[in-house]
């Protein structure tokens, strides 16, 4: 088992309220967490907020804001909308924070001790959303030459003079690294995409911006000297940080760096990023030339997901097909949002997804089969056994118990490798097996007849619901990264304590609860049946 694990989500543009196509990657990195926390491992769950750009600066000014008071409004919409959701980073980071100032500026130091940034003139395509383009990276439409991943945010030209970080430079040791770490960017298609950039040849990339008042400053000026001026501000003239390096650095800043070294010592490199596909270059190229240059470790992996689709379309505010992760909360509850989101959506490629689809996940998953699973073996024990936990049989002599293992294998082997839709659905396959046993054996008649005096029958009655009951306890727990609210009821319910904290930590190792019988023989009481997860029948909100 490791000794640690440190996991960190893209950064969110705060230029507006999330949708849940940008918290989807926020809710599945926050289940990984929960994952690790509740097997016993240190972990360290990092997410936050991108705050420079000019487009930022334009966003407000239209506003009547400060930059500062535009950001600080939109990350308060994100953090509510998390909280929401039950998302626990161990930090939410701001690149606003004075620390990752501090970071920022260090890397451009260390890069420029290096010899590898170095002063040049910047002309071509710039996005206000994304940054520099290279001629490869933008369409030529009807309407004009276009961003592909901004297609309704008009591009600038512009020719600026710059600072440049030689990402040419680094080349050959990228090539290396992905050849001696064939599971450094996942999935493996991803893989070769990025194999293939770097095959075409790598640019040098610009890493300041002339002019931008909202920004990080630039501590460097063309002469090498400090920018700082004897006031303790910044000069001007020197520029800030470009916003995509200043964004990357924030996973280093987030364990430490370069305030804390025995932190940073602790936590890096990261373990895993969690990254969309469209900023997969930046991640998996430049940040690990950037580290390199700043004599640090890279990352040790990176997941590159895909994107949520409306009939086709990529998900966002300016289509009109946005999905408010409140409202989304409202309608399905915590849990509910959680786990429709993350068995609905694949985690390795684009999903199409719809509201009729989340209510019929919901209602076909929660509601049908695990809610009443849970909800018919607590009524039956209570009934037919006076409220006496029964005891799961021995794994050889139960149906259900011969399963568990190899569903547990399953669903922990896709877990590890980022697919969470997979794992959920190997855990569904067991709570289908259970709902089918009682079908099959059918605990009502084998209690009428236990009643007449059948005394086998009354020894496989309590053999059968105990088999029930286990089963919906290792399915809460198995599940509980994912629905961490409704593990403890259920757990409740059947009688059993719930020992984790609210973010997964403090309890007892995880993959020791999950052995089959693990508790059989503690004797226990059942409490009242309490519905976990209501029927719905919710149109979408307007809007």
């Amino acid at each position: 088992m490791p000794d640690r694990f440190y996991l960190t989500t893209a950064i969110a543009y705060a230029n507006n309220k999330p949708g849940l196509h940008t918290l989807h990657e926020v809710i599945a990195a926050d289940a990984i967490a929960r994952w690790h926390r509740m097997r016993g491992i240190p972990t360290r769950f990092l997410t936050g907020t991108d705050e420079h750009s000019v487009n930022i600066a334009i966003r407000a000014a239209e506003e009547g804001v400060t930059s500062r008071q535009f950001v600080d409004d939109k990350v308060a919409l994100f953090r509510a909308a998390e909280d929401a959701l039950l998302i626990s980073p161990d930090r939410f980071i701001r690149t606003t924070d004075p620390d990752h100032l501090r970071s920022a500026q260090e890397m451009v130091r260390r890069a420029y001790a290096n010899g590898d940034i170095y002063v040049g003139r910047y002309e071509g395509w710039y996005c206000p959303n994304e940054g520099f383009r290279n001629p490869t990276d933008v369409l030529e439409t009807a309407a004009g030459t276009i961003c592909p991943n901004h297609p309704d945010v008009p591009l600038q030209w512009l020719t600026e003079r710059n600072w440049f970080f030689r990402l040419s430079a680094y080349q050959d040791r990228l090539e290396r690294w992905y050849a001696d770490h064939p599971d450094f960017v996942q999935p493996d298609y991803r893989r070769n995409e990025m194999l293939g950039f770097i095959r075409a040849g790598l640019e040098d990339f610009s890493i300041s911006r002339a002019g931008a008042g909202w920004g990080i400053p630039f501590p460097i000026r063309e002469d090498g000297s400090s920018a700082l001026l004897p006031d303790g501000s910044w000069d001007p003239q020197a520029g800030t940080i470009y916003v995509w390096w200043d964004a990357l650095i924030n996973y280093i800043t987030g364990a430490g760096f370069p305030d804390d070294p025995d932190l940073f010592a602790r936590w890096w490199p990261a373990d895993l990023h969690v990254i969309g596909k469209d900023i997969a270059r930046f991640h998996t190229l430049f940040w690990p030339a950037m580290l390199w240059s700043a004599g640090l470790e890279a990352p040790r992996r990176v997941w590159v997901h895909g994107w949520l689709l409306a009939q086709g379309e990529r998900m966002s505010k300016s289509r009109g097909n946005f999905l408010d992760p409140l409202d989304f909360v409202a309608a399905f509850g915590a849990d509910g949002a959680r786990y429709v989101a993350l068995r609905e959506v694949a985690f390795d490629r684009d999903s199409d997804v719809s509201w009729d689809a989340f209510i019929r996940r919901y209602n076909a998953d929660l509601a049908n089969d695990f809610g009443n699973l849970v909800n018919r073996t607590v009524t039956m024990a209570g009934r037919y056994l006076g409220g006496e936990r029964p005891a799961a049989r021995l794994a050889g002599d139960s149906p259900l118990g011969s399963a568990w293992d190899a569903v547990c294998d399953r669903c922990f082997d896709r877990l590890e490798g980022c697919l969470i839709n997979e794992a959920l659905e190997a855990l569904w396959e067991f709570v289908g097996a259970a709902n089918r046993l009682v079908e099959v054996e059918q605990p009502w008649a084998l209690a009428k007849a236990a009643k007449a005096g059948d005394d086998a029958a009354a020894a496989r009655l309590r053999g059968v619901l105990g088999d029930l009951v286990e089963a919906c306890r290792l399915v809460a727990l198995a599940a509980a990264p994912v629905m961490p609210g409704a593990a403890p009821r259920v757990l409740a319910q059947l009688g059993y304590a719930y020992g984790w904290g609210p973010d997964g930590n403090g309890g007892p190792a995880l993959l020791d609860e999950l052995a089959w019988g693990a508790h059989a023989a503690e004797p226990g009481t059942l409490a009242r049946p309490e519905p976990l997860f209501p029927r719905l029948e919710i149109e979408a909100p307007a809007g």
